[in-house]
């Protein structure tokens, strides 16, 4: 999972601010093939979409505008809801500049949500910032824009605290190779 919804993989209660969406942008990483399936079966306008009131939207890997070694990074994602299966979601700090790079004001409000609730360490984005393809301007508009929306003042990108360890998440020691999800 690449979109917004990805970070329910690394955090179990996210802040509402980081799932507005009702789409899950997912990529079947090791059948593509299996794409259309998704958009059929649990896609938009689909009885899946209308029974739950959200929807899977089949992307590719190269929709993430996510920086370096993100397929390396991802989180798994293993509950007793998915029946065994392992899905793969983008490891937070790769998610915010994932949507950074995006550029949308729905994605610059994630990343200030993200860094508000401390989800991601701002240190860490800033060290991967420079491993965003290279055709994305994204490094003005993320120190031009350091302040979070208004709802939450006082609190500067650069003024946080860094996460702690219980706070920001893991990595897993397993590879998404090693999966079929």
């Amino acid at each position: 999972m690449i979109g917004s919804q990805a970070i329910l993989g690394s955090v179990p209660n996210p802040p509402a601010e980081l799932v507005q969406s009702a789409e899950a942008d997912l990529f079947p990483r090791h059948h593509p093939e299996r794409a259309d399936l998704i958009d059929g079966a649990i896609g938009e306008a689909t009885l899946f979409n209308e029974t739950f009131g959200y929807y899977a939207h089949a992307v590719s890997p190269e929709m993430a505008l996510a920086p370096a070694g993100w397929l390396d990074r991802l989180v798994a994602f293993k509950t007793e809801a998915t029946r065994g299966a392992t899905g793969w979601c983008i490891e937070p700090h790769d998610l915010v500049l994932a949507k950074a790079a995006a550029g949308r004001s729905k994605d610059f409000r994630f990343l200030h949500a993200a860094i508000g609730a401390r989800i991601v360490d701002p240190r860490i984005l800033l060290e991967r910032l420079p491993t965003l393809p290279p055709d994305r301007a994204v490094v003005g508009p993320i120190r031009t824009r350091p302040s979070p929306p208004r709802s939450q003042p006082g609190v500067r990108f650069k003024a946080l605290e860094p996460c702690t360890a219980d706070r920001a998440p893991g990595r897993v020691s397993s590879s998404p190779a090693d999966t079929d999800a």
